[in-house]
C-alpha cells in the first residue's frame, strides 16, 4: 500500500481539526438554503413565525405599525412572506380592555389548538398594557374563528406584556415581561408553569431584572423573550433598553435538566449578544424568534431593526421597524453566535 508522506499526513489531520471545529462552531451552513432576501416583512415590529413540520410552509404573526390589529400572513418559502396577502383576524375594540396599542402577537399550538397572546391596553388609559389571548381550533390558523379568551392573569395587576410559551419534559411553561410592584423599572423577565393554556399557576419565579448599564438606556427594561432548547441548555434571548437604535438582544440560560422555578438554575450573559451596528445599517434589533430554515435543520433568528438612526417621530410612531431573519451558529459551548458584525 503507497504511504503518504509526512506533509500530506499533517494537511489532512489539519483539515480534520479545521473541520471538526466548525462543524461545532455551527460555520457550515446548509447547501440547500436559498439566499435570505431581508427584510422578510416590511414593517412588522416583534416578529413570530411558525413552521409546518409537513408542509415546511411558513405562518407570520407581528406588530402591525398602527397598533391596532392582528394579521397573520404565510408563504411556503421565506422569501416570499413579504408578498403574502395579509389576513386580519382581529381588530382592536372601540373603547375598555383591547382598545388601544395591541402589540407583540405570538401565535402558538397548544392543546390541539392555535393560540394567539397579544399585549393591549385601554384607549382611556393607553399604557395599562396588559396580556390577552385568541383561541382558534382549526388546523390551519388562517382558517376558522378566533375567540377572545380573555386576560392572562399574573402574579402581579401592572405593566406586563410579550407572554411566549414553550412545553418541556411534560410540563408548559410562560415567559412574559412584567413591571415589578415598586415600579423601579419598565420590565422584567418572570416564569411560571401553565395550568391551562390562557393561565399559570405559582410560583411565579424571577429570570432577570435590568441592572446592567447596556439594559437601562432610556428606559430599565428586559422584554420579548424567545426560548431555544439546543446543546444541553434552556436559551432565553430578551431584549433591553429603549427601543430605538439602543435597543439590543441578551441572553439567560439554564441547564437542561434543572428545576427552571429554581431562581438559582438560571445564568445570564453580562454583555448583550446582538447590537446596533451603523457600519452594517442595523438599528436597534431586538424582539426575536427562532424557526427552522427551510431545509428543516438550519436555525433562523427572526427579529426586526430599522436601517437608519434618526427617528421619524418617536420609536412608538416611526413604522419602519422591519422583519429580518439570518441564519444562527452555534460555538463550541453550545451558544448561539450571531455575529453582529455581519450584515444579514
Amino acid at each position: 500500500m503507497k504511504r503518504l508522506s509526512p506533509w500530506m499526513n499533517i494537511s489532512i489531520v489539519a483539515m480534520l481539526i479545521s473541520l471538526s471545529a466548525g462543524l461545532r462552531a455551527g460555520t457550515f451552513e446548509s447547501q440547500s438554503l436559498a439566499p435570505i432576501d431581508n427584510p422578510i416583512v416590511l414593517q412588522r415590529a416583534d416578529p413570530w413565525i411558525v413552521r409546518d413540520a409537513e408542509t415546511g410552509c411558513y405562518t407570520f404573526i407581528g406588530t402591525s405599525p398602527a397598533f391596532d390589529e392582528i394579521e397573520l400572513r404565510k408563504a411556503c418559502r421565506l422569501n416570499d412572506l413579504k408578498l403574502a396577502e395579509p389576513k386580519t383576524i382581529w381588530r382592536k375594540k372601540e373603547k375598555g380592555p383591547m382598545s388601544v396599542n395591541i402589540w407583540a402577537p405570538e401565535l402558538h399550538w397548544v392543546d390541539n389548538a392555535w393560540y394567539i397572546y397579544f399585549a393591549a391596553g385601554d384607549i382611556d388609559k393607553p399604557f395599562s398594557i396588559r396580556m390577552y389571548a385568541l383561541k382558534n381550533s382549526s388546523h390551519d390558523p388562517m382558517q376558522g374563528q378566533w375567540q377572545e379568551m380573555g386576560q392572562i392573569q399574573t402574579h402581579l395587576d401592572s405593566f406586563s406584556l410579550d407572554a411566549t410559551t414553550f412545553e418541556h419534559q411534560g410540563k408548559r411553561y410562560l415567559v412574559w415581561a412584567q413591571q415589578n410592584a415598586e415600579r423601579s423599572y419598565n420590565s422584567a423577565l418572570w416564569i411560571a408553569q401553565m395550568d391551562s393554556p390562557t393561565s399559570i399557576k405559582q410560583p411565579v419565579t424571577l429570570l432577570t431584572e435590568p441592572t446592567l448599564d447596556w439594559e437601562v438606556q432610556g428606559y430599565k427594561v428586559n422584554e420579548g423573550a424567545a426560548v431555544i432548547v439546543r446543546h444541553g441548555k434552556i436559551m432565553i434571548t430578551y431584549s433591553a433598553s429603549a427601543t430605538d437604535d439602543r435597543y439590543a438582544m441578551g441572553l439567560v440560560w439554564s441547564d437542561i435538566n434543572a428545576d427552571l422555578l429554581d431562581p438559582k438554575s438560571w445564568h445570564k450573559k453580562p454583555e448583550p449578544i446582538f447590537t446596533t451596528n451603523e457600519k452594517v445599517g442595523r438599528y436597534g434589533p431586538g424582539h426575536n424568534s427562532f424557526v427552522k430554515a427551510e431545509d428543516g435543520v438550519t436555525d433562523l433568528m427572526i427579529y426586526h431593526s430599522r436601517d437608519y438612526k434618526k427617528l421619524k417621530g418617536t420609536p412608538l410612531t416611526d413604522p419602519n421597524r422591519h422583519a429580518r431573519a439570518r441564519i444562527v451558529y452555534w460555538d463550541a459551548e453550545g451558544f448561539p453566535v450571531l455575529q453582529p458584525e455581519l450584515a444579514d
